[in-house]
């Protein structure tokens, strides 16, 4: 056991000075921006110059704070625990045991790299804040972070050997097994995936709540009065100016996707999955192969032309978003996934359900968007006649719509994998172990019953969240043979759990 007390590198301070900058940069843009507005020459130089002693101040505070908050974070080993000691006004201690953590995330940011430090996240599996990882150690060097790798695997071995059971003798840490790569992207694949991710609406959706946020402060009159005049050059002029800057917006995107999926890699070894990506800032996630809920094959309708698809799990031990839904192969050919697949998880079974819905249930898939839409028609072309007209065209859409996600629903049981297909945009073909069910829902209404069909989803763990399979308007026999294929485990699955839990205890 080792109590001495660790410090993190004195680059913490600075990271902490930068992040809070991070944090409050649009209230100090607002700031600025407010001050800017107001007429200068008062003749008192304090309120000339306030803007600019309003931002010196904040950057004094902020240096200060971040000096305090790294002297005094200190983290140690104690009795098969990591115990971390912080806090800026109040002290904190954190004692975390190593058999409780499910996983050492590493990032490897641009302070970092020049000094061969990384930033560690430690996840546990009943995490406190499902916005924030259990602990993080800023900056420490690779081989502090070695030495806690070391430790855990040190304390989760002395639970099962138990050195007390053989006096005298003490447990042997096995050494880490060498990992074996399983997928690496090609550059061919991380140039399709970063033209095709779609980030530009992000980036748009980034910029309109900046807008909304922030829009008593912007001058749309005055912009209103330029766009005017611009567009007086004419609609050509226009077009051409709106598609270059959607086009330095698409631009941006794909070099953020280009520079976060650089050198993706996934390797394996005996528990958990390693992934590892980025060329500014590098990652390296463990998900331990225990924790994996359901694997996800996603096909949007323009990669799918090509033939490409991605592979997610959905991870029981993260907090939300990308914790929690972990993108596994972020693009491949669909004809090659079953290779990696397959390495990873060995007992799935990779195969497109066949089992189809009935006909009769195709009406469902559209008539509901159809009702929905007949009054937002109706107030379109009364108030816009006669330009209104042509949201007539959105019926077709949504019928021609509503049959392709009929064709392309489909499920599969294949001894104790349920296997469910549907579409809301995407292709999603889910693949799930019955007991990382955590529920099943059968749903009908009087005009499902008449017609003999139902909803039928299974819910899985996702994080803090869950992940909802559904396959909708199934023959009504085929419903309860899912339910009934569920049921008896359901039982012996709470069972488990209850043992499992005792166990711990």
């Amino acid at each position: 056991m080792s109590e001495e007390r660790n410090k993190l590198h004195w680059i913490t301070a600075l990271i902490e000075v930068l992040k809070t900058l991070k944090e409050m940069i649009l209230p100090l843009i607002v700031i600025v921006f407010a001050n800017g507005l107001q007429d200068s020459g008062t003749g008192k130089w304090y309120w000339d110059y306030l803007t600019f002693i309003i931002f010196g101040v904040l950057i004094i505070v902020f240096f200060i704070t971040g000096i305090i908050k790294w002297k005094r974070f200190v983290y140690w080993f104690e009795d098969d625990e990591l115990r971390i000691e912080y806090g800026l006004f109040v002290k904190k201690k954190r004692y975390i045991p190593f058999h409780r953590i499910q996983s050492l995330d590493y990032t490897e940011g641009i302070l970092h790299r020049p000094l061969k430090l990384v930033k560690v996240k430690v996840e546990t599996a009943g995490g406190a804040d499902i916005m924030k990882s259990d602990a993080e150690l800023t900056a420490i060097t690779k081989e502090a972070a070695k030495r806690i790798e070391e430790k855990m695997a040190e304390a989760k071995q002395n639970i099962v050997h138990k050195p007390d059971d053989i006096e005298g003798l003490e447990a042997v840490v096995e050494p880490r097994p060498k990992l074996k790569l399983v997928y690496k992207m090609t550059s061919k694949d991380l140039l399709v995936l970063a033209t095709t991710s779609g980030g530009i609406g992000l980036i748009l959706s980034g910029v309109l709540i900046f807008l909304v946020q922030f829009a008593e402060f912007i001058p749309f009159d005055k912009m209103y009065i330029e766009i005017s005049e611009f567009i007086k050059y004419g609609l050509l002029i226009v077009a051409i100016a709106v598609f270059l800057v959607l086009l330095v917006i698409w631009g941006i995107s794909v070099l953020m996707t280009y520079l976060g999926y650089y050198g993706f890699t996934v390797e394996l070894d005996k528990e958990d999955l390693v992934i590892s990506r980025g060329l500014i800032e590098k990652k390296r996630v463990t998900v331990p192969l225990n924790r994996v809920q359901s694997v996800r094959i996603i096909e949007n309708p323009f990669r799918q032309l090509f033939g490409y698809a991605n592979v997610v799990i959905d991870n029981a031990g993260g907090g939300l978003g990308d914790s929690a839904r972990i993108n596994l192969f972020p693009l491949l050919k669909k004809s090659a996934i079953n290779g990696p697949l397959k390495e990873i998880f060995p007992d799935l079974i990779v195969d497109e359900p066949t089992r189809k819905v009935p006909d009769r249930g195709k009406r469902y898939y559209y008539r509901i968007d159809f009702l929905w839409m007949i009054p937002a028609i109706v107030a379109l072309t009364y108030y816009f006649y006669p330009y209104g007209l042509f949201s007539i065209a959105i019926i077709p859409i949504i019928v021609l719509w509503g049959l392709f996600q009929h064709r392309s629903a489909a499920f599969e049981m294949f001894g104790n994998q349920l296997t469910m297909r549907f579409r809301g945009i995407s292709l999603q073909t889910a693949y799930m172990m019955k007991n990382r069910i955590q529920s099943m829902e059968m749903k009908q209404n009087y005009f499902h019953r008449k017609k003999n069909v139902a909803v039928v989803s299974a819910r899985v763990k996702s994080g803090v969240g869950v992940f909802n399979a559904q396959v909708s308007y199934m023959e009504e026999e085929d419903a309860n043979q899912i339910l009934d294929w569920y049921e008896p485990v359901r039982v012996q699955g709470i069972e488990t759990d209850v043992i499992v839990e005792n166990n711990l205890d």
